[in-house]
């Protein structure tokens, strides 16, 4: 990609005002139009949000939108919604045993709400307090007790396919455990032995380290720095690794962009919570320099392998080895183009890159470091993301960030008429995402607070 230099937050503050304003009318129209007995929305078609059984994991993202419009405008009726939601139908996913989603769902709504109280953005209430204190404990808890144990004495949170796969996308959900552990609380095993969800998080992490990401140092015939896969998968006889795997890319030695992202972004929030943890805290696992020099190897690499092998406005599509890609010349030194005719953009990878690499440039900054670099790409990629063809303006489409790509390899995303490939649609992580990019954009422009999921 190319990165733009010369952008600043503050340049943003314009496009961020029509931002928010069309992201209120896309949450009230799926707030008056949505029937819940289908279940939860996930992904558009034909500009209008429907389901899709697999896991139930973007409820939060439904209610965690209305709290980030709330964040950014101070607009009552989006915290009402949000809280109520939360209230009235999250419960069940704070005790879902059968998910790794908990960071997305249960950070994206008890999480937003417990932030915005800690920031005194909302009335500070005792039993308010107490009640997402204990809901984000239990939620990381659970999430933790989904533990697969492996050969080198880590383990890993086993997602929805079973004790075997380790998915990178977990990776964001470790901010339930995070949370969890910053609440002070433990997962109780058997005799009741306490289980420290501080060391499940970095056992997890660096397990997405070494399994899911790749460092160029000849591990296969694929082994190129930066390069994630979606799955890894062990032997769960002994726990010894056995092969990559996919489940949403295009093959388990290519890299699926969504899943590059999520490391981006994860490897670069767990950064910033280990750095507000104290040095005894985190001695047992290395030392905390130690232990940040690692996940910033990680960091870098993924970051890197983003913005080099990424269209020059930062919109990368489904999967860097799709293989109509070879139709479209040398993709890299061009523009994205969304409606071509041989593979799918995936905005909302893009959206949750961007933020990942503003955060990831932020805390080198902090650091005494130089980084320029992620910090300028993340912009780069928010500057395109904040215009058309990707921010939807159609009063009648329902989605807010265009064409979002589900499950390319199961083909469930629509196919507009007179396309050959996925377009024009848009999905409930990348509709959050997008508004958790602008309102870090926004806190950034207007010099509020920097927000942090764990204060």
């Amino acid at each position: 990609m190319q990165i733009d230099f010369h952008l600043n937050p503050e340049q943003f503050q314009n496009k961020l005002t029509r931002f928010f304003s069309l992201s209120a009318q896309k949450i009230h129209m799926i707030e008056t139009e949505w029937d819940p007995s289908k279940g939860t929305p996930v992904y558009t078609s034909g500009g209008k949000y429907t389901t899709r059984g697999w896991t139930e994991w973007t409820q939060g993202f439904q209610f965690g939108s209305a709290l980030l419009q709330y964040d950014a405008t101070g607009e009552e009726e989006f915290l009402e919604s949000g809280r109520r939601d939360t209230l009235e139908k999250m419960a069940p996913h704070l005790t879902h045993t059968g998910v790794h989603d908990h960071g997305f769902n249960n950070v994206s709504t008890y999480g937003n709400l417990w932030r915005l109280m800690n920031e005194g953005r909302i009335p500070e209430n005792p039993w308010e307090r107490h009640f997402y204190e204990l809901a984000l404990k239990t939620s990381g808890a659970v999430q933790a007790a989904r533990w697969s144990s492996t050969s080198n004495g880590f383990g890993f949170i086993c997602s929805f396919n079973g004790p075997h796969s380790l998915f990178v996308d977990t990776i964001r959900s470790l901010r339930a455990l995070a949370l969890s552990h910053k609440l002070g609380h433990v997962l109780m095993g058997e005799q009741d032995k306490p289980i420290s969800l501080l060391e499940r998080l970095i056992h997890h992490a660096r397990n997405t380290a070494r399994y899911n990401v790749y460092y160029g140092t000849g591990r296969d015939a694929y082994d190129e720095r930066g390069r994630t896969v979606h799955e890894a998968i062990f032997n769960m006889r002994d726990g010894q690794f056995r092969c990559p795997s996919t489940q949403q890319g295009y093959s388990p030695f290519s890299t699926w962009t969504r899943g590059l992202a999520w490391a981006i972004t994860g490897f670069a929030e767990e950064i910033e919570f280990l750095d507000s943890l104290s040095h005894e805290a985190l001695d047992p696992f290395g030392g905390k320099n130690n232990l940040i020099d690692e996940f910033l190897e990680t960091a870098y690499a993924t970051a890197d392998y983003y913005i080099e092998h990424t269209p020059l406005d930062g919109i990368p599509y489904w999967d860097c080895g799709a293989p109509g890609l070879v139709h479209l010349g040398d993709y890299c030194q061009q523009k994205a183009e969304p409606f071509n005719k041989y593979e799918p953009v995936d905005s909302s990878a893009a959206a949750i890159a961007a933020q990942g690499l503003i955060r990831l440039g932020h805390y080198l900054a902090t650091q005494g470091k130089d980084g320029a670099r992620y910090f300028q790409a993340g912009l780069t990629i928010a500057q395109t993301l904040l215009e058309e063809p990707y921010l939807s303006v159609s009063p009648q489409h329902q989605g807010l960030l265009l064409h979002s790509v589900y499950h390319r390899p199961n083909g469930w995303d629509t196919i507009p008429a007179g396309q050959t490939v996925p377009c024009g649609e848009s999905s409930l992580w990348g509709d959050y995402h997008v508004r958790e990019l602008a309102v870090l954009l926004w806190r950034l422009a207007t010099q509020k607070p920097y927000p942090v999921f764990f204060q």
